[in-house]
């Protein structure tokens, strides 16, 4: 749940200057949203190497500006986050949109060429990533399938793929971007989905937390900007009501939380007037099924889940809150062990988000009994109640007991996460190869119970966020009036239609445990664990590599991520 500065009371406006600045921004996109209608697929996709470029020359402010902004010194080792979840998600996402509208600009489906196999309940499934072989180098064992509605065949799919870029004979209009305050290329990204996906241009405003990236998103947009298919803005709550009810804008996307969502769809005479799209977070779980683990099995998974809520200081829609854990597990307590020494072991870093402190500071009244961490900064607390129903947005994770082993717990799990956990966001599940294998079809029909938009086995739904021909958003069914995490997706490079959810799949062991036994990977530590030594130097280093495409440096890089 990606906080956006609340929205003001309707009586209150922005001064006359800013909104004469506001008013001119939306004039100019509303004539360059003709003229995007006119571009053309290859046209477009000329455009997007002009803003693959420009993101290039940014990187390093970008990188560098956004972990300042987060209290991290460039050299702190968990600096790296900034990379990949900056630079390296836009110039991905560019990469793979450039490829989507090179198929159209060939009168080719974006999907030619591309695996479809089929999922319990009559699913169609697109096997979204890997697609390139850099893709099975650096995410070696990780992959991502889209998952599509029940009943909607491949033949169909591929007709479908290209939404608005496939036949852009009208424009759409205006779109507002209310951008996220706590992943810095969520509004970029977003802007992208507009104009691609849908076929609007987009005005983003700048989410207050990252005012000092507006001359980032300013230099990474122009030449979108200076074509008129693109504005950026800034401001508090006033500009963000003013525009969301301003005449020139015909769609409303917003990241942020479900308080603000309310807030601008209003009610009675304020209610809004055009379509909104959102992204709004929710209560993720992280189910762990039993199984018979090493030592190391039961360390890197600790790791893993820590990853899962303490990234960006558990500032993350995506962040894992609930662990679901079996109460007859014979290896339980020796995972929890593992769980609060790595809690201990990360990285001290600030805990930065508006009102996060405030959140940690009421844990400690409703949670008397919780477990605190490096000097009270992140807590593990134990027992069901607010932490199923409120996320936190703070290195705040949850211990749930279920009973059970293997089937009989993982059906306890799922009826858990979807009829007791706010949200539908997304759904980590941990499973060793074995008990996997023991599953055999049921497994797959889990997956096909839980109610999330994005589900991770053996790995993190940050991973489907992080791959752009993968979908990001809630599950579907979100209206107005009933949006727990929100209304429609986002990325979906491959421009699909008719999705239900994205599954990731990633090994259980690194390299070289994975050697022989389950997903092979040859990734030792993932760098982007919180508890990997050598993850600052390695995350920037592939996003590098995604920029210019060096061979040399990524492998000084890869012999760097060995090291973790």
């Amino acid at each position: 749940m990606t906080t956006t500065s609340p929205s003001a009371p309707r009586e209150l406006s922005p001064d006359a200057d800013t909104r004469v600045t506001l008013d001119a921004a939306l004039t100019r996109l509303r004539a360059g949203a003709a003229a995007w209608a006119d571009l053309p697929a290859a046209g477009r996709r000329h455009l997007l190497r002009e803003v693959r470029a420009a993101v290039s020359a940014a990187a390093d402010d970008w990188a560098r500006i956004a972990a300042a902004s987060k209290g991290l010194d460039p050299r702190h080792p968990l600096a790296g986050e900034e990379w990949l979840a900056g630079p390296y998600a836009a110039i991905v996402a560019l990469d793979a949109y450039a490829d989507t509208l090179d198929a159209l600009a060939r009168g080719r489906s974006p999907l030619a060429g591309i695996r479809t196999s089929t999922a319990p309940g009559g699913r169609t499934v697109v096997h979204t990533s890997p697609l390139r072989v850099s893709d099975r180098i650096l995410l070696s064992g990780y992959t991502t399938e889209v998952w599509l509605r029940p009943g909607v065949t491949s033949h169909e799919a591929r007709d479908a793929a290209g939404l608005a870029s496939r036949h852009p004979l009208r424009s759409t209009g205006v779109g507002l971007v209310l951008g996220a305050g706590n992943v810095t290329s969520i509004p970029f990204l977003d802007v992208l989905y507009e104009l691609l996906a849908e076929g609007r241009v987009a005005l983003l405003k700048v989410n207050p937390t990252q005012d000092t990236l507006v001359p980032v998103f300013e230099r990474a947009l122009a030449p979108l900007i200076e074509a008129g298919f693109a504005a950026v803005v800034s401001g508090g709550g006033d500009v963000g009501a003013y525009l969301t009810r301003h005449p020139e804008i015909d769609h409303v996307h917003i990241t942020g939380s479900e308080t603000t969502f309310r807030a601008i769809v209003g009610s009675g005479e304020d209610r809004l007037r055009v379509p909104i799209t959102a992204e709004l977070g929710g209560v993720s779980p992280i189910i762990v099924v039993p199984g018979r683990w090493t030592k190391a099995d039961l360390r890197f998974q600790a790791e893993h889940v820590a990853t899962m809520r303490l990234h960006n200081s558990g500032h993350n829609c995506i962040a894992g809150q609930v662990v679901l854990l079996s109460r007859d597990w014979d290896q339980r307590e020796g995972f929890e062990r593992e769980l609060r020494r790595a809690f201990a072991r990360a990285p001290r870093r600030p805990v930065w988000y508006p009102h996060a402190l405030e959140r940690l500071r009421r844990l400690r009244d409703t949670y008397p009994d919780s477990e605190w961490f490096a000097g009270d900064t992140r807590a593990i607390v134990s027992g069901d109640g607010e932490i199923e129903t409120t996320e936190y947005f703070a290195p705040v994770l949850g211990i749930i007991d279920l009973p059970g082993t293997g089937a009989a717990f993982l059906d306890a799990a799922v009826a858990h996460a979807n009829d007791r956990l706010t949200g539908t966001l997304g759904a980590n599940l941990l499973i060793d190869p074995i008990s996997q294998h023991s599953l055999g079809p049921g497994f797959e029909a889990a997956i096909a119970r839980l109610r999330y938009g994005t589900v991770a086995v053996n790995g993190w739904t940050a991973f489907g966020f992080l791959t752009p021909t993968a979908t990001w958003g809630a599950f579907p069914g979100g209206t107005v009036d009933d949006a727990p995490s929100g209304i429609g997706i986002v990325h979906n490079a491959l421009l699909l239609d008719d999705v239900e959810r994205t599954v990731v799949r990633g090994p259980f062991r690194p390299f070289p445990r994975s050697l022989g036994r389950g997903r092979f990977s040859v990734l030792p530590k993932p760098p982007w664990f919180v508890t990997s030594r050598t993850g600052g130097a390695v995350s920037q280093g592939f996003a590098r590599f995604r920029i210019d495409g060096r061979i040399g440096p990524l492998l000084v890089t890869l012999a760097r991520a060995f090291g973790a």
